[in-house]
């Protein structure tokens, strides 16, 4: 992410069709950030992108216009169906789906596009009916998507764009074989516009960019500042049985309008939460076993204020965009590096400051050199003083949940393997 966040380039300057820039304009958007500068003179004259930046920095926005754009100019074909995907978008996770399809209401809700939604956990027949239909543009995750797909409730041989977003995270999660199904079963990619978003262009991203576009562009955005420059980020060496004294007396220092807290396991996370309630601060859960519909009024509390805290596992590290975290907390340093640049990221978000704090324990310290050498500098360590430590108060019992039932649909999955089918299920 830029430390100028936007740039001197309007919008107005890349001749739009009027109903892309009244969506524009009633989003408050005025000045194109870094990755859009770049990106829109290539996509809106019709060449593929793919394109590395970090999260935060408009890449949501900067793909949505230019799809608005080309489906806008370049009229369905009048032989086409009504289940026939002009655009098909794909995610890694439903909460990033669900944040793509917010945008693109608000963005495009003057194009008369219709939009569709597609992701695993809920709503299962009333996904499928909408599909049936008929949609411009699909929005979803892989294993949804294809499951519908499978069914013959769409087909993708008159998509003309393509937007594959946080393609690493694909390959994370497991998707990869399931995005190339889908991706082979779209027109060829000189017929279609291809666009292509991650954190970072790995080889193994890269290979499918070529595989699958059109002679892609590739347009970086500040690949050497790896975290972004607006978080201010401390450390601090403790004992484990010191990390809830420690985060207990952070959170009685600290002005935190919005905080999340990041551990590596559900237990942990439990354990962070009961202490936390049972010590006056109103938190909640965000794990991958949270029922869908649960998990959205989770998000939708605490986008709203009305509640302070979210512990979570790294299923939230990514594709969330909520607006004004102030401080991020890493209650478990992550394992992997890029982790901690995806979870300091909820903060700090276009422009905005916040605060990253990271706990190294007997347990994970381990991760720390990997995590500098990634980020290319050494977090500022602050000493773990007595006046920090604050004594807890019991913990509260967590309410016993009741057994999960059956799902409202099939997730099928293709990938090889039970704790790879278990990981994509919750993931999509």
């Amino acid at each position: 992410m830029t430390e100028n966040v936007t740039t001197k380039r309007s919008f107005a300057a890349f001749g739009l069709p009027a109903e892309i820039v009244q969506g524009i304009e009633e989003a408050g958007f005025l000045a194109c950030t870094p990755i859009q500068e770049k990106t829109l003179p290539l996509t809106l004259a019709g060449t593929d992108v793919a394109g590395q930046a970090q999260t935060g920095t408009g890449k949501t926005a900067a793909f949505l216009i230019a799809t608005f754009n080309h489906l806008l100019r370049h009229p369905a074909d009048s032989a086409r169906k009504p289940n026939q995907v002009r655009a098909l978008i794909l995610a890694p996770t439903r909460e990033l789906a669900i944040q793509i399809h917010r945008d693109a209401t608000k963005l495009g809700q003057y194009t008369g596009l219709r939009l569709g939604l597609a992701y695993g956990g809920t709503d299962y027949d009333k996904q499928r009916q909408q599909l049936v239909d008929g949609v411009d543009i699909l929005i979803g995750t892989p294993g949804r998507i294809i499951d519908y797909f499978k069914q013959h409730v769409f087909d993708l041989r008159r998509a003309q764009v393509v937007v594959l977003d946080e393609a690493d995270r694909m390959f994370d999660l497991g998707f990869i074989k399931d995005v190339r199904f889908l991706l082979r079963r779209c027109p060829p990619p000189p017929e279609r516009l291809g666009l292509l978003f991650s954190a970072t262009l790995s080889l193994r991203v890269n290979e499918l960019a070529y595989e699958h576009m059109n002679n892609p562009q590739h347009v970086q955005v500040e690949p050497e500042q790896v975290t972004a420059r607006q978080v201010r980020q401390v450390l601090y060496h403790t004992a484990n049985e010191d990390k809830i004294p420690l985060l207990l007396g952070l959170l009685k220092r600290i002005e935190a309008r919005r905080t999340i807290v990041f551990v590596n396991t559900k237990r942990d996370g439990e354990k962070v939460w009961s202490y936390l309630e049972g010590n006056g601060f109103k938190a909640a859960i965000l794990s991958g076993d949270v029922p869908q519909k649960k998990r959205q009024s989770l998000l939708k509390n605490f986008q709203d204020g009305d509640l302070g805290i979210l512990v979570a596992t790294d299923v939230a590290a990514r594709g969330l965009h909520i607006p004004d975290v102030s401080h991020v907390f890493n209650y478990d340093l992550p394992q992997d590096a890029e982790d901690y640049v995806h979870r300091i990221g909820r903060t700090a978000r276009l422009g905005a400051e916040g605060d990253a704090i990271s706990f190294a324990c007997e347990r994970f310290v381990y991760s720390l050199p990997e995590i500098e050498a990634y980020i290319g500098e050494s977090i500022p360590v602050d000493p773990v003083s007595d006046d920090l430590l604050v004594a807890p108060a019991p913990p509260v019992a967590r309410p016993k949940r009741k057994p999960p039932g059956r799902r409202d649909g099939p997730e099928r999955g293709r990938g090889s393997g039970a704790k790879r089918r278990s990981s994509r299920s919750r993931a999509s």
